[in-house]
């Protein structure tokens, strides 16, 4: 493949690009995202490109630590009251947005309503909760019915879509529209004039976020603006981001591809590693309001078919140490984690499968695939999608996009007629798999659920019970019967975990380890 430079590709894709001066890009870090960043709004979708976008822009009321202990981010403290019933958050002086107001108690709450209209977690905290309101600027309060021992988790989740606080007039937006302001109180302003979807994006530090004092970890402590600049470049062909890698055009990629890095461990001016060793949950999703998938018995047909290694081999090579099956539909390594009800996913056999599609009533309708071309991991999977489809007999439309596409594409309800999807790939960081609370994916709630749209009222109900449950082992017996139920309402089809290492060059500085992709505090070494 012929090398094009990064100049070059930022050059084709710009009218007219910006050209830095060498100081200027010693200052600057330059960075090669996961994916296209096609949407700005943490609440209106989950894709993990938008919520590490959403952690430089935005702050959060609570962060929590490689401990999975809650701590204070945005708020100086919190105060409980009426035996668990009322809670009282105080925030810490000096917080301003970008505009220069300073961060009230007013946005938080406003915040706080947008945000749990859509979150699976949220939801659970607004229907216990009996009022929520500011007391003055600096304090708000949370009223609840009846105790609920998960808020504090809830407000700090760092998995699917975090609890970001938002000024009150952005934060007023129907969840159900896309918020067309993008003013935060994180370390990083986003630079909105030189956005280029699909091309690039571009934040400045923002001068007047005061980090907190403690140390960064995971998303608790510090968060420091430690480049003055930074550039997302997105190069959707990984032999042209690794060429840039390694001539130093760039300064980190995010997830390069696996087959290229025994060539970049080679350069001693690049370091390879893991920065998550909980590793990546690979997700088969499926509509449930279409044919053929609308049909129960097709799904669960379609999981006889499937071979986890397959899909994993396809992604990270002949790596065994970069992945491991698991058979169950949470975290691996997790206290929920379970391989009950798993039997049909252990069968591995298409003829089997075929059987089970004719004894179906599978009447051979088109079953339209969505395809994200430009993200490796995913794309990985998406083609042995495919090749499986087809090989079941299934008449197959593959749609071929970018990422950002799909993200788009996945939100549309309409028959395949009118726009609509029956399948798509994507991926989880490990800790939004972890439990019923964090996994948005396991709502079954119908017109309310995460795309795909399942309905399980035994789900729902369980889930219910697990919020409620009194100790570790219930909620781990109930984990395990919502699973049981999972395998056979067949929301996705559960892929397996792998490791994705990023690549930066040696003078990157403050890379952080955790399983959410967080790219404040890096910066460069002279």
């Amino acid at each position: 493949m012929r090398r094009r430079t990064f100049i070059a590709t930022a050059a084709a894709a710009l009218a007219a690009p910006r050209v830095h001066g060498q100081a200027t890009a010693a200052r600057t870090l330059r960075i090669v995202p996961q994916a296209n960043l096609t949407s700005l709004d943490p609440v209106w979708t989950t894709a993990t490109i938008t919520r590490t976008h959403s952690y430089l822009v935005y702050d959060t009321i609570l962060g929590v630590d490689a401990k999975f202990q809650v701590k204070s981010q945005l708020a100086d403290g919190w105060q409980i009251e009426d035996d668990g019933r009322t809670y009282i958050f105080t925030l810490r002086d000096g917080q301003r947005f970008h505009n220069g107001e300073p961060v009230l108690a007013r946005d938080c709450v406003a915040s706080i309503k947008r945000w749990w209209a859509r979150d699976g977690f949220g939801q659970e905290v607004a229907k216990r909760h009996d009022s929520i309101e500011a007391l003055d600027d600096r304090r708000f309060r949370i009223r609840l019915k009846r105790p609920f021992s998960h808020l504090l988790a809830a407000l700090a989740k760092p998995n699917a879509s975090p609890c970001f606080v938002m000024p009150e007039s952005v934060a007023s937006t129907s969840p159900d529209q896309q918020i067309t302001s993008w003013i935060g109180s994180g370390p990083y302003r986003f630079l909105r004039d030189e956005w280029v979807p699909g091309s690039r994006a571009a934040y400045a530090r923002f001068e007047g976020y005061v980090p907190r004092q403690e140390e960064p970890d995971w998303t608790a402590g510090a968060k420091r603006a430690n480049a003055e600049r930074m550039e997302w470049h997105i190069i959707s062909d990984p032999a042209t981001a690794g060429a840039a890698l390694q001539s130093g055009e760039v300064d980190f990629w995010e997830i390069p591809l696996h087959d290229l890095l025994p060539v970049l461990r080679r350069n001693r001016s690049i370091v390879v590693e893991n920065r998550d060793t909980i590793g990546t949950v690979g997700m088969l999703r499926l509509n449930h309001l279409h044919p053929p998938f609308d049909n129960p018995e097709i799904r669960r047909a379609l999981l006889l078919a499937i071979n986890q290694e397959d899909y994993l081999k396809a992604v990270v090579g002949d790596h065994p140490d970069m992945f491991k099956t698991s058979y169950s539909y949470w975290t691996l390594g997790g206290p929920m984690h379970t391989e009950a009800g798993a039997d049909a996913l252990k069968v591995r056999s298409v003829e089997k499968a075929r059987e089970a599609l004719v004894k179906a009533g599978y009447g051979g309708e088109r079953v339209v695939q969505l395809h994200a071309s430009d993200f490796p991991t995913i794309a990985a999977q998406s083609l042995v999608t495919a090749d499986l489809l087809r090989r079941l007999g299934m008449n197959l439309d593959f749609v071929a996009a970018d990422w950002g596409t799909v993200v788009q594409r996945r939100a549309s309800r309409e028959p395949i007629e009118r726009g609509g999807w029956n399948v798509f790939h994507t991926t989880w960081a490990g800790p939004d798999w972890m439990d019923p609370a964090a996994a948005v994916g396991m709502r079954t709630n119908g017109p309310n659920a995460w795309f795909g749209w399942p309905t399980s009222e035994k789900i729902e109900a369980l889930r219910e019970q697990w919020f409620d449950a009194p100790n570790l082992a219930e909620q781990k017996r109930i984990a395990t019967e919502i699973q049981v139920e999972a395998f056979r309402v067949v929301p996705h089809v559960p892929l397996g975990h792998f490791l994705s290492p990023s690549a930066w060059r040696s003078n990157v500085t403050g890379v952080l380890r955790s399983p959410v992709v967080l790219f404040y505090n890096m910066g460069k070494s002279a």
